[in-house]
């Protein structure tokens, strides 16, 4: 068994398709469905169902993948704690997050006190997250609700209320608390994409009784400029209605509220930079 044989073994786990897989790793296919084959007589059982021309990780398939995993982090972790050695000072900490706001203010506040940081950033979903922490390719992840997983470790970092935005001379503006199905008949604004905080205020609505009318689904960008044409209302994060200074009344549903947290694989070494770094961010959440 040899650890390539094992990395193409978690590419197709992970991917669950073979052709995709062989496009990713750049080899051909019959190859490496071959490897795959050679790898499950080698461990004398079937580490994936085939269906049809689509194939599923098993449970056995699931058993090596988690040990999988921990092998190739902790080569990762060796060869971090050798770079760690060599350039503390210069080490680059990789971090994803699932939505660009929960960085917002606080990278410009960590590198007025760390001028030297060097930080990589990218943007993904909660699961590809999850996924990216337990192979080892990123330090740590942002991401709401929190990751919940038995190879990673989550903190919260902040729960905050969704509210509904209202125009300011609506009739109802002037009240403190609605219950969600008072405005079953309006227009509603939808944030596009980010399907983790959707599923959130989808369950809201449904808890409501109803399904909203959409007139506008926008990105962050756009989504400020859309409130400000006074036509719809949106449930959003109360804490984006203070920043921009939207109108906006609570909900009575306490089920209205998004959890943010910061995760980071369990067995994965994490370099003193990267842990000053999750401490910064802890206690920029606390402060904040």
């Amino acid at each position: 068994m040899e650890l390539l044989q094992l990395k193409y073994f978690q590419t197709v786990a992970y991917m669950e398709h073979i052709s995709k897989a062989a496009k990713k790793l750049n080899i051909a296919q019959p190859s490496l469905s071959l490897m795959i084959k050679r790898l499950e007589d080698e461990m004398g059982t079937r580490l994936f169902d085939r269906k049809g021309r689509n194939i599923q990780l098993n449970e056995s398939g699931r058993i090596l993948l988690r040990h999988v995993d921990t092998i190739f982090a902790e080569i990762e972790n060796a060869k971090r704690e050798i770079q760690n050695r060599e350039d503390i000072a210069h080490e680059k900490i990789i971090i994803s997050i699932s939505n660009p706001r929960f960085l917002s203010g606080m990278l410009m506040e960590y590198f007025n006190l760390h001028p030297d940081a060097s930080i990589q950033q990218s943007l993904g979903t909660r699961e590809s997250i999850s996924i990216q922490l337990k192979k080892g390719e990123i330090d740590l992840g942002i991401a709401g609700p929190p990751i919940k997983d038995e190879a990673i470790e989550s903190c919260i970092l902040m729960e905050e209320d969704i509210v509904l935005v209202i125009p300011e001379h609506h009739h109802l503006a002037s009240r403190k608390v609605i219950d969600l199905k008072e405005v079953s008949t309006e227009f509603f604004i939808s944030l596009a994409g980010y399907d983790e905080y959707k599923n959130t205020v989808n369950q809201l609505y449904e808890t409501a009784g109803f399904n909203p009318k959409f007139l506008f689904e926008v990105d962050y960008d756009l989504l400020i400029e859309m409130f400000q044409l006074h036509k719809c209302v949106g449930l959003i994060p109360i804490t984006l209605c203070e920043k921009y200074g939207l109108s906006y009344v609570k909900i009575s549903d306490p089920k209205a509220k998004f959890t943010v947290g910061l995760s980071w694989a369990k067995e994965k070494f994490l370099s003193q930079n990267v842990e000053e770094f999750k401490e910064f961010v802890r206690t920029y959440y606390r402060n904040k």
